[in-house]
């Protein structure tokens, strides 16, 4: 059985079954990417809530292992030489199990290295311009009285989904017929802006038709339902 005791951030969380991927995380767009990967997989593991509401990323149990104090993050025990392997960042985490399984991404360089720019592409931009949209919209940043932050995020929201359409229309998924982790990157951040940010009329998302039948069949996906409530939120 092996041995996790060297990590801190397994007093404050314990693994019941050390045997197993520990996740660290909670249900947010960032977070389900994980969860919803490692149902995809169907790789064994343990998943832990970090109550993000309570600042339990600036613990210093998991601050030593994401010193960024961000969810998601993962303690492999068996990583790269058979070893215990901690790893944060989500794209990082969805590359790492698409390469130690060999699945959700291309074997051909061509296409691995195709997939991982739309991979980027989340993280640089859809993730990033999607939360502050959300923030602007729907949370305290409502209250500004200057709307040109929210416009801007707003325009820019729109331009990406353009991007997504684009590269959506004629294919089934990102890559074409192949589902891979660029897809799992972006479902949950495009599912939460029509929904839990309630950006769907502003960002004139109805106009759509490649993105909105791409999400629906992403969302139909069983794994992809499980992912997103892993782990509980109690």
């Amino acid at each position: 059985m092996p041995d996790l005791s060297a990590f801190p951030i397994t007093a404050r969380w314990p693994a019941q079954h050390p045997d197993r991927i520990q996740l660290y995380s909670f249900p947010t767009p960032n977070g389900v990417k994980v969860s919803i990967a490692l149902e995809e997989l169907g790789l064994p593991y343990e998943a832990h809530t970090v109550r993000i509401g309570q600042n339990e990323t600036w613990l210093p149990e998991f601050l030593s292992l994401n010193p960024n104090g961000k969810i998601p993050a993962i303690l492999d025990p068996d990583g790269p030489g058979g070893k215990p392997f901690a790893l944060f960042e989500s794209g990082a985490i969805l590359l790492y199990l698409a390469e130690k399984t060999g699945r959700l991404i291309p074997a051909d360089p061509a296409g691995r290295y195709e997939t991982t720019q739309w991979l980027f592409f989340q993280m640089a931009a859809l993730g990033p311009t999607f939360g502050q949209l959300g923030y602007f919209h729907k949370f305290a940043g409502r209250e500004i009285e200057d709307k040109r932050p929210l416009h801007r995020y707003r325009d820019e929201s729109k331009r990406l989904l353009g991007v997504l359409e684009t590269r959506l229309t004629g294919r089934d998924w990102i890559m074409g017929a192949d589902y891979t982790i660029a897809d799992i990157a972006m479902l949950g951040w495009v599912r939460n802006l029509i929904g839990f940010y309630e950006a769907k009329e502003l960002v004139e998302y109805d106009a759509l038709e490649a993105v909105p039948a791409w999400l629906e069949r992403g969302l139909a996906r069983p794994a992809v339902q499980r992912g997103l409530e892993i782990p509980s939120r109690e």
